[in-house]
């Protein structure tokens, strides 16, 4: 089984190619909405999920096992929340209308500095600070909820604020320090996990 890193490689990767068909379609002038459906639900639907599975799998343990993970998984939070907001601005608007691109290259824009971010910081530090029996038993369960979960239908997909979400982590984390210490960002550096 690949490890968490490998399989969010390929998410990203796909991310691309996805991306990449929809440039083709938007350079033609008679792009059939159908066509750019085909395309763009899958693509949308996957960005969801992805987020929603890193937001359970991943940045909790990269908080525990990471060397600065405090801000790198503050950005990918940030960055989360613009992916699903074009998402959503997509989906408020008909297929192939100017509102609808402006969503889909709002969430393109987003999700490429956060792959770009989360290429070089947190999936890097991860795979220098994670055992690899670690990375391989998180790849397991990203890949069953990826399978589980083909579309964000009945998951919560709504925006997170990153510093409570850092801060209710860190708080699972260590529950000691946290009702003793009002726990805030960074409180947990240097803590033996």
């Amino acid at each position: 089984m690949p490890d968490i890193t490998t399989l969010i490689l390929d998410d990203h990767a796909w991310f691309r190619r996805r991306f990449a068909e929809l440039d083709e379609l938007q350079a033609r002038p008679d792009a059939d909405p159908r066509e750019l459906s085909r395309v763009w639900r899958p693509l949308a639907d996957r960005l969801d999920v992805h987020a929603i599975a890193e937001e359970k799998i991943f940045y909790p343990q990269l908080l525990k096992q990471g060397e600065n993970p405090q801000d790198e998984t503050l950005d990918a939070i940030g960055d989360h929340n613009e992916i699903r907001d074009g998402v959503a601005e997509a989906e408020r608007n008909p297929v192939g209308s100017q509102g609808w691109w402006d969503g889909v290259w709002s969430a393109r824009r987003a999700n490429d500095e956060h792959m770009a971010e989360e290429e070089n910081e947190g999936l890097a530090d991860f795979r220098q600070h994670a055992p690899s029996g670690l990375r391989e038993s998180l790849g397991r369960q990203f890949q069953e909820f990826m399978d589980t979960h083909p579309t964000p239908e009945g998951l919560d997909n709504t925006d997170k604020d990153p510093e409570v979400y850092v801060r209710t982590i860190e708080a699972r984390i260590d529950p000691a320090s946290a009702s003793t210490t009002g726990l805030g960002i960074g409180d947990l550096k240097g803590h033996d996990q």
